[in-house]
């Protein structure tokens, strides 16, 4: 998190000066400063730095150092367990679908939505309880 940090750190640095140079170099070539540019890299200078700063704090909150900043951390050491996850699984699909048919039925024709509506409660219902019925039930 302390490497994330200083690039964005080092990229608000870089838009601070080229914001300088931007409107230096547009009050010379034109005679007069261009807004919508200057305001623009301005505001991505202001965007890193509330990243920068956030991401400071939190290096500074946090126990140690995270197995990224390590030298001696092995590809293991940030892999914890995350969940279980089914890779056999259609019901995210079909799940995925459903919300596809409500925004397509959104755009088309309200009582698509409703359809959309009724697949996605059954793809969420099946995908909740797939370990309680079939070959995987526990």
């Amino acid at each position: 998190m302390k490497v994330n940090a200083v690039v964005f750190w080092a990229l608000a640095a870089f838009f601070v000066i080229e914001a300088g140079v931007y409107t230096v170099w547009n009050v010379i070539s034109r005679g007069e400063m261009e807004l919508v540019g200057t305001v623009g890299i301005g505001l991505c200078a202001v965007f890193c730095i509330l990243v920068a700063f956030y991401l400071t704090l939190e290096h500074r909150r946090q126990a140690g150092p995270l197995p990224e900043d390590r030298l001696d951390a092995g590809i293991d050491d940030g892999d914890p367990e995350i969940g279980n996850f089914s890779p056999w699984s259609w019901w995210p699909i079909l799940l995925a679908g459903s919300a596809w048919i409500v925004f397509v039925g959104l755009a088309v024709g309200i009582w698509l939505s409703f359809i959309g509506a009724a697949i996605g409660v059954v793809s969420l219902v099946g995908w909740v309880y797939e370990y309680y019925r079939g070959n995987f039930a526990r």
